[in-house]
């Protein structure tokens, strides 16, 4: 009853709430149904459900496949804030993968099961045991995200403040983990329930393991026991049943009940004796039936209480699989992060950043200007991928080949058969030299602030209707929050909308001709692109009269350029159009390069100048008739012939320039790098002279204190020398007046007695007279009581009382019994 309420209550509310978080996940991500909406057709003459399709393939999830591909398609509905959410998530989420790596892999998550497991818990069903341990995977992959978002979080500040709004949800969610053990307590891997889920469940399955190991000894027996010649028997399962499977016509051995028979297959008979054990086994087996549903049904009360924790977490773990499959269709493909922004319009002029820099890393080094689109080696997606996963494949079959080969060498089998694969070997490979020789052409668009209308040229095949496909794509993905395929850096508008008129519009049951579509299609274009609109027009004008067609051209390009879209781009073969450049400086020309020595086009794009007409020299070259060739020029005329001239001119000079820039751009490099290296071996030699001067005058110092030192030794031992000289004659004196004094007083020995006093006196006088005749802690005195010399370790002034040390003797004099013979060094 518990279960069966709260089932009603999640219910109902998530009825009335479709926002709620108790609302069952329905993603169901479907290409907009065809309609006749310009942006709606644009977006199908781009081909950008297959981008959709390709960005979604990376998604790990089926759910996040869905998501991501429903998300794609409302590009139309995003607005210029939600579009920088979007590159700042998946900026957040190219670093992230940056520092996980396999971290972040959807694949091993079953989202289906785990809804279908929601649908049954709150729907008041039990759950099954697949559906219970899906829901432990995906509690499992939650808890470690969270763990390797933190980390990568830890790693520095940026990266907290990058990845926050992208993982706050995530790391809030609580991952139940009693939960997840008391589920893998009774639901084993594969889905089926344990034994030890309860006590009961274990006794009836042993129950039902002994009644089949009976059952097939009862068969086994009653076997063996029948006629071989007879039948031919062996034991089968009818509806749970134990029975014997009987060929032939004669008697058995054994009672028994018939349940099936045929001509053909035999016949199904249940031995009477084995009825009584089958009944058994059937009833027990309906035992553990119902003990592993009481199971269930205890771990779906349990389930119940966490699946509001649950849904969240199916949620988020969409939401952060939709945005890492962007991540990983950017880093696939290696695109750029586009600098994305909003155009500014101040009286009918576009006020865009003014002197963006160009990056140094960028393979397209122009002068700082104001750019409206900078787009360096831009690569059509669709075009990039179809080669990548021909390149994919074809490496894949040779891996598959070479191990082939190794495989029969090891196992020595048939020659002629390797030579076979070893030269289909060989052709597989030239074909992928072939493959990564033929890479795909990029093309830059570097289109300036003032431009409005850009008119390229060039001859069929040359790449004029890619090239506008891929800046069309270009905004799309940037707008949904894709990294665009190109070099660094990128800076690109954003488009309100994109509108393209590409291909054949010819419609049969609307009675219109291809001239007739294009012109309903251009005519709905500019009823609705606005000034944030982007434009794409191929072949205007085409279709009818030239001269009439160039005349609709240059009037439908000027509407646009007046009060039309924020940028157009249009394709042409009206040379007319061409003009339009010089009387509108909104305007700009750019042709696709064609090489007239091999007669095929070099994809490349020619800014600023218009292209010319190769027909009659690819005629000339093709072996045309002279006479023929000849005619058709005098019937073009010498105005076409010099205007073409004229831009043969122009492309020369455009050649040289680009050869030149180049060049000055090699040198200035160099010159950079010298001016570096100059710089780092000044200061090199600075840092060696100022060590240098260091190191000298270090030296000089240890050499003084060396000096100072043994001046310093030499003068001490010399005063001890002549201290000791002295003291020695004194006692010389002393005791040959002693012996004197014995023998009698002689007037040489007492004369040298008063001699020897009067020395002592003049010495104590002598020096007791510096610093007043009191010494210092330090102070080498002479003691007259003990003949010999001591320290002055401490000084008593109240007293008149030194502390003196003789060798280990330690004693108390008064001041006057002492006689101050050294002062200490510092004095």
């Amino acid at each position: 009853m518990l279960r069966l309420s709260t089932t009603l209550s999640l219910l109902s509310l998530a009825s009335l709430s479709p926002h709620h978080p108790r609302r069952l996940v329905r993603l169901r991500a479907l290409a907009p149904a065809a309609s006749s909406s310009p942006s709606a057709r644009s977006l199908c003459l781009l081909e950008w459900g297959k981008v959709c399709r390709a960005v979604a393939s990376f998604a790990g999830t089926a759910h996040g496949r869905e998501a991501t591909e429903k998300q794609l398609w409302g590009v139309e509905d995003v607005s210029y804030e939600r579009s920088r959410r979007l590159l700042q998530e998946t900026e957040a989420a190219v670093r992230l993968l940056g520092t996980s790596g396999g971290s972040f892999d959807f694949s091993g998550l079953d989202t289906v099961t785990v809804e279908a497991a929601i649908q049954c818990v709150s729907g008041g069903s039990v759950i099954k045991g697949q559906e219970a341990m899906a829901v432990v995977s995906l509690m499992l992959f939650v808890e470690s995200l969270q763990v390797t978002i933190r980390a990568a979080m830890r790693q520095d500040e940026e990266s907290h403040n990058l990845l926050m709004p992208l993982t706050e949800t995530i790391l809030e969610a609580v991952v139940n983990k009693s939960l997840v053990k008391s589920i893998q307590d009774i639901i084993d891997d594969d889905g089926s329930v344990k034994d030890t889920a309860s006590p009961e469940l274990r006794r009836y399955r042993e129950q039902v393991q002994s009644l089949e190991s009976r059952l097939c000894q009862l068969m086994d027996r009653l076997i063996r026991n029948s006629d071989s010649e007879a039948s031919l028997s062996e034991v089968s399962i009818v509806n749970g049943r134990c029975c014997i499977k009987v060929t032939g016509d004669k008697s058995l051995s054994f009672d028994g009940l018939l349940l099936s028979s045929g001509s053909d297959a035999g016949s199904m008979i249940e031995p009477i004796v084995a009825v009584p054990l089958n009944d058994e086994l059937q009833g027990a087996r309906a035992l553990v039936a119902r003990a592993e549903l009481d199971a269930l049904s205890k771990l779906t009360d349990k389930i119940l209480l966490e699946l509001d924790n649950i849904q969240i977490l199916l949620q988020e773990t969409i939401t952060l699989d939709k945005v890492t499959a962007r991540a990983k269709y950017s880093i696939a493909y290696d695109g750029t992060l586009p600098d994305l922004y909003l155009p500014k319009f101040e009286h009918e002029t576009v006020n865009t950043a003014t002197d963006w820099p160009v990056s140094a890393t960028s393979s397209a080094q122009l002068p700082k200007k104001p750019w409206k689109v900078f787009i360096p080696n831009a690569f059509h997606p669709l075009l990039l991928q179809q080669h990548q996963e021909n390149l994919r494949r074809i490496k894949k079959d040779v891996a598959s080949a070479t191990a082939e080969i190794r495989r029969r060498r090891i196992y020595g089998q048939d020659i002629a058969e390797e030579d076979q694969l070893a030269s289909d070997l060989d052709s597989m490979k030239n074909r992928v030299s072939k493959l990564e020789r033929n890479h795909p052409i990029p093309v830059d668009f570097m289109i300036g602030e003032e431009t409005t209308v850009l008119v390229i040229t060039g001859p069929n095949t040359g790449g004029k209707t890619i090239s506008l496909k891929t800046v069309g794509l270009a905004s799309l993905m940037a707008k949904i929050g894709l990294y665009i395929l190109a070099s660094e850096p990128v800076k690109i508008p954003w488009f309100d909308a994109v509108y393209a008129d590409i291909g054949d519009e010819q419609s049969l049951t609307q009675s219109l001709s291809t001239f007739s579509g294009h012109l309903k299609q251009i005519g709905a274009i500019r009823a609705q692109s606005t000034s944030q609109s982007l434009v794409l027009l191929d072949e205007v004008g085409a279709g009818t009269n030239p001269l009439e067609g160039a005349a609709l051209g240059m009037s439908l390009l000027e509407s646009f350029a007046e009060a039309g879209s924020f940028l157009t781009l249009a394709t042409t073969h009206h040379g007319e159009l061409k003009t339009l450049k010089y009387s509108n400086d909104s305007f700009e020309n750019a042709c696709v390069e064609f090489d007239e020595e091999n007669l095929k086009p070099t994809f490349r794009i020619l800014w600023g100048i218009p292209g010319r007409s190769n027909a009659i020299n690819i005629a000339e070259r093709l072996g045309l008739p002279l006479d023929i060739i000849e005619s058709a020029r005098h019937l073009l005329g010498t105005a076409g012939a010099e205007i073409n001239a004229l831009i043969m001119d122009m492309e020369k000079f455009k050649q040289e320039y680009d050869e030149q820039l180049q060049q000055a751009q090699h040198y200035l490099m160099q010159s950079r790098e010298l001016h570096n290296n100059l710089e780092v071996a000044q200061k090199n030699v600075m840092d060696h002279t100022i060590a240098q001067r260091k190191r000298k005058s270090r030296v000089v110092s240890e050499y003084a204190v060396m000096a100072r030192s043994i001046i310093h030794k030499k003068f001490q031992q010399f005063r001890e020398s002549a201290i000791a000289q002295r003291v020695l004659e004194e006692e010389r004196a002393v005791e040959k007046a002693k012996s004197e004094r014995v023998k009698g007083p002689e007037p040489s020995s007492t004369s040298a007695i008063k001699m020897a006093q009067n020395t002592n006196s003049s010495m104590a006088t002598e020096a007791n007279d510096e610093d007043g005749g009191i010494p210092e802690v330090g102070d080498l005195v002479y003691v007259p009581k003990l003949k010999n010399q001591a320290t002055v370790v401490k000084i008593d002034s109240s007293k008149n009382e030194v502390q003196i040390q003789a060798g280990m003797m330690k004693l108390k004099l008064k001041l006057k019994d002492v006689v101050i013979q050294k002062r200490r060094i510092s004095r």
